[in-house]
C-alpha cells in the first residue's frame, strides 16, 4: 500500500511540475530559416508566390503521397487558398496569402483543423544579394494555450529543421 501511495506521490508531483512550467513559460513561438539560391531574386520570388509550389520543396505537404488538395483563386495572388486533407501525420487545414508585398514578400495565414486547431502565421521574403545571388527567408509565428505550450521547445526545434530541408530542396530546384 505504501508503494501506491509513493508512486501516486510522484506521478502526482511531476505533472504539478509540469503544469507550474508551463504556466511560466511563454505561449508563442517565431522560427526562422534562411538559404542563399544561385538565382535572380525575381525568379525566386516568382517560383515561391504560387502556393502549389510548395508541393515541390516543403516538407509537410510532401508527408502523404495521397493527401487530398483544394484550391480556391487564383495561385500567386491575395486571396488564394490551398486546402489540404490528408493522413495522420500531414493533418488537415488551409493555408491562404494574405499579402503580396513589393516583389520579394509573400504573407500567410496557416489555420488548422487536425491533429490540432490553430492558426500560424508564415512569410517567405526574397533579399537581393547579387544578379544571380537571392537569400530567401522563411519565417513562421503561432501561439499555444496554456499546458500544450510546454511542447513549444520542441515543437520550434522540429519546425526549424523541417524548414532547413525544404529549403534545401527549394535551393536544388532553382538551381537546376
Amino acid at each position: 500500500m505504501n508503494t501506491a501511495i509513493t508512486i501516486i506521490t510522484i506521478i502526482a508531483t511531476i505533472v504539478i511540475l509540469l503544469l507550474i512550467f508551463a504556466a511560466l513559460m511563454k505561449k508563442g513561438y517565431k522560427t526562422h530559416s534562411e538559404v542563399i539560391i544561385l538565382v535572380s531574386q525575381q525568379k525566386a520570388f516568382d517560383y515561391l508566390k504560387h502556393i502549389k509550389n510548395q508541393d515541390n520543396f516543403n516538407k509537410w505537404l510532401m508527408i502523404d503521397p495521397n493527401m487530398k488538395k483544394e484550391f480556391n483563386g487564383i495561385d500567386g495572388t491575395v486571396g488564394f487558398v490551398y486546402a489540404w486533407n490528408g493522413n495522420k501525420e500531414a493533418g488537415e487545414g488551409e493555408q491562404e496569402i494574405k499579402g503580396i508585398v513589393g516583389e520579394k514578400n509573400i504573407e500567410m495565414e496557416i489555420r488548422f483543423k487536425r491533429p490540432f486547431a490553430g492558426i500560424a502565421y508564415a512569410t517567405m521574403a526574397t533579399e537581393y544579394l547579387s544578379d544571380n545571388q537571392t537569400k530567401v527567408i522563411w519565417n513562421t509565428s503561432s501561439s499555444m494555450k496554456y499546458p500544450l505550450n510546454i511542447m513549444l521547445p520542441l515543437i520550434e526545434k522540429m519546425l526549424e529543421k523541417d524548414m532547413r530541408v525544404s529549403l534545401t530542396t527549394l535551393k536544388n530546384i532553382l538551381e537546376k
